[in-house]
């Protein structure tokens, strides 16, 4: 019961931080979609545990703290968010690199997990709010 509890609790505050967060078209006006394709590593013989593609859209909340897939690992992820963040300011279309988990748990190593990323962004010519603002003066 107790862990029925927890794992409620720990949902309940993964959904206040995604509200937290915003939607991106508040956040990020310019942007019309997002892609992020991503490669999963741990430890193993067979070190790609999985590719992952994250698609989000202008309604889409602006949390960008995608978990570690690693069991048992506590506190992970991969918090591409300021990545991301750079990624609008600049403008830039596409990047691409690589994050360690920074999660602990007794049994696993610093490095028990990897990702490689590659982030795609498609920008609108035109934000978002300036277009409502020029349609509700019409």
């Amino acid at each position: 019961m107790a862990s029925k509890q927890n794992y409620v609790k720990k949902m309940e505050a993964k959904n206040q931080q995604r509200t937290d967060a915003g939607v991106i078209a508040d956040r990020f006006p310019t942007v019309e979609g997002m892609v992020i394709n991503m490669t999963y590593y741990h430890n193993a013989e067979n070190p790609i545990l999985m590719q992952r593609t994250v698609n989000f859209f202008p309604e889409s909340h602006a949390f960008f703290n995608l978990e570690c897939m690693i069991k048992g690992c506590e506190k992970g992820g991969f918090d591409l968010k300021r990545i991301i963040s750079k990624q609008i300011k600049d403008k830039k279309k596409v990047i691409r690199g690589e994050m360690s988990c920074k999660g602990k748990s007794g049994d696993l190593p610093a490095n028990h997990s990897t990702i490689d990323y590659e982030i795609n962004i498609t920008y609108s010519t035109k934000s978002r709010k300036k277009a409502a603002k020029k349609t509700k003066k019409k």
